[in-house]
């Protein structure tokens, strides 16, 4: 059965969740978590997103992200590669860092927001690696509180939420957030999803699915995918169809299969070899 595509418009939020594969780690050190928040900060200048909240675990990510006009696909992708890179060539190692399908779940921000970003800071205090979650640093919480500063991430909308007045607001967002209430956030990531991808009120999945079938009309055709990825590696459209399987041939292959994989609509079968005639 063909994977459902990521519901996308201009304006939406996810909860998105990235594992290591086959649950290895993906931070060895603070290095490496260091790493990964220049390139969540480079992802934004380049894809215009917000990032609203995000905690780094051992073996997996939490994000907050509300998108722009490029898709969270890229977003994900465009993150996963330039940081397994990063770690292939620091570890001298190959393959794949990253779970083959990442997590993203749309939330009805208007319902959910604040409930989700106390369940993504949260997470190492339920996770037993600290009593309180500014005692860790690898989370936007201490952003929240004015006790660290990323310029790329956005605070602003979450906290505006408690007060106008911003140490009212610190004040009122630290004290919600030490009223956790984890389970019923658990239990309705669990059982309160439509379809496996949305979470919100009925009016919010039939205006999330209506807008989305909208920008579906503007879909990428496997032809194009294929092209563009030949186009960044400079390598002939017809290498990839053909019997060919050096190096070359098999890395575009295996980049364009990734992203038509992820499309959830698009079919593999143009990649395949051309089968020869038979003697």
């Amino acid at each position: 059965m063909a994977r459902k595509p990521r519901i996308h418009f201009p304006g939406a939020c996810y909860h998105v969740i990235v594992r290591g594969n086959a649950g290895q780690d993906l931070f060895c050190a603070d290095h490496d978590r260091q790493r990964f928040l220049q390139l969540l900060g480079k992802g934004i200048a380049r894809f215009q997103h917000r990032i609203h909240a995000f905690c780094l675990m051992t073996n997996h990510v939490h994000l907050l992200v509300q998108v722009g006009e490029a898709p969270l696909s890229r977003i994900v992708q465009n993150l996963s590669f330039r940081y397994t890179r990063y770690i292939n060539s620091t570890r001298n190692r190959t393959g794949h860092l990253f779970q083959g399908r990442y997590k993203a779940i749309l939330v009805d921000a208007d319902h959910y927001l604040l409930e989700l970003v106390r369940y993504i800071h949260n997470n190492p205090v339920r996770a037993g690696l600290v009593t309180r979650p500014e005692e860790y640093p690898w989370s936007s919480h201490r952003a929240y509180l004015g006790e660290a500063t990323l310029s790329w991430l956005t605070t602003d909308w979450v906290l505006a939420q408690f007060a106008g007045q911003s140490k009212r607001a610190v004040a009122l967002y630290r004290n919600f957030l030490q009223a956790d209430t984890a389970a019923s956030m658990e239990t309705t990531l669990r059982e309160g999803l439509f379809d496996g991808r949305i979470l919100g009120s009925d009016v919010f999945v039939e205006k999330a699915l209506a807008k989305a079938e909208e920008k579906d009309r503007q879909t990428l055709t496997v032809e194009q995918v294929l092209t563009q990825v030949c186009v960044f590696y400079s390598l002939d459209r017809q290498a990839v169809s053909s019997t060919r399987r050096d190096r070359a041939v098999a890395r575009v292959r295996a980049v364009a299969a990734y992203l038509i994989r992820e499309s959830g609509y698009l079919s593999l079968t143009p990649l395949l070899p051309a089968r020869q005639g038979s003697n």
